[in-house]
């Protein structure tokens, strides 16, 4: 991957300001607007949670655990859908933080964890961004703010994104459906 190069134009940093303002804002709003009817998933199906999974991932202000609504979900619905739709949500989420760090704004500090994962990001690029994604970590956002300060391409971001995203939904989902239909033969409810 390409170090950082020149700094984006001025017109072009101001639409990817405006476009994180309006990413953050927008989620932040649907987690106000939905905050008691998320709680209530079974009746919104997989548009809920595909928003969950968007919400979680795009704001820190109100976190909601979109993996465990996978896992929750993926005991109800097919696994394979919750684990699609959910990572994708979450992958798109997480381009608040790629934009943020596309748009020159240090949101995090210089630290050796920093560093680790710069080098990495350095060095692999999309692999990176994929195993943060794979694997459960509170790394992500700092990969996803580096990818976006180095100028990785968006499309390679958000695939790579996706595609880790999706796997470990789809995992934790199928998880979630072994554990419920375990715990229904162990102790048969109604009857």
């Amino acid at each position: 991957m390409k170090t950082p190069g020149a700094p984006p134009s001025s017109r072009r940093l101001r639409i990817v300001q405006v476009a994180t303002v309006v990413i953050i804002v927008v989620a932040s709003a649907t987690a106000i607007y939905f905050r008691e009817e998320l709680q209530a998933w079974q009746h919104y199906g997989y548009a809920a949670v595909f928003v969950v999974g968007l919400v979680s991932n795009a704001t820190l202000i109100l976190p909601l655990p979109g993996l465990a609504v996978s896992s929750m979900v993926g005991g109800v619905f097919n696994p394979w859908w919750v684990g699609i739709v959910g990572g994708s949500g979450q992958a798109l989420g997480e381009l608040s933080g790629y934009m943020a760090g596309y748009s020159g704004h240090r949101l995090v500090d210089r630290t050796p964890v920093y560093d680790h994962v710069r080098w990495w990001m350095e060095r692999y690029g999309v692999g990176t961004v994929f195993v943060l994604a794979l694997v459960p970590n509170p790394l992500f956002d700092i990969g996803g703010i580096i990818a976006g300060a180095s100028r990785m391409p968006v499309w390679k971001f958000l695939l790579s994104c996706m595609a880790g995203k999706v796997l470990k939904n789809i995992l934790f989902a199928l998880l979630g459906s072994y554990g419920i239909g375990a715990t229904l033969e162990l102790w048969p409810f109604g009857q």
